[in-house]
């Protein structure tokens, strides 16, 4: 069982950044993170593998970075350019499976999650 606590969430205008870190109790190849607004599916927003492969949702691309410390087991999403539309709830995901590109941004592959910390961007 893998433990991961979310940290560095907090409300920024718009075109400001936020860093989100995940700080996770065991080591896993695969971690990810999702966002989810109230009543809405969670979305897969980046991913990272342990060789440093990642995978980004069309809406982040440019403007998040997704990195992965495998010796301190922490994962962290660096966000700029940020949009009200970024405002969801921002999940930490991991899983020892080894997923391919079009998998890793899909919620049901991943066995392990955080408790959330929420983003906020005002126009």
């Amino acid at each position: 069982q893998v433990q991961l606590v979310e940290s560095g969430g907090g409300s920024v205008q718009a075109g400001g950044s936020l860093r989100l870190s995940c700080a996770a109790s065991g080591y896993t190849y695969m971690m990810g993170w999702f966002r989810q607004a109230p009543g809405k599916e969670r979305e897969g927003v980046a991913a990272i593998d342990s060789d440093g492969s990642t995978t980004y949702a069309d809406s982040v691309k440019g403007r998040f970075t997704i990195s992965k410390d495998n010796a301190k087991n922490t994962l962290t999403l660096q966000m700029n350019s940020l949009k009200p539309e970024d405002t969801d709830m921002y999940y930490c995901a991991a899983d020892p499976k080894v997923l391919s590109a079009t998998l890793r941004l899909r919620r049901q592959y991943y066995s392990y999650w955080g408790q959330g910390t929420q983003v906020t961007v005002s126009s």
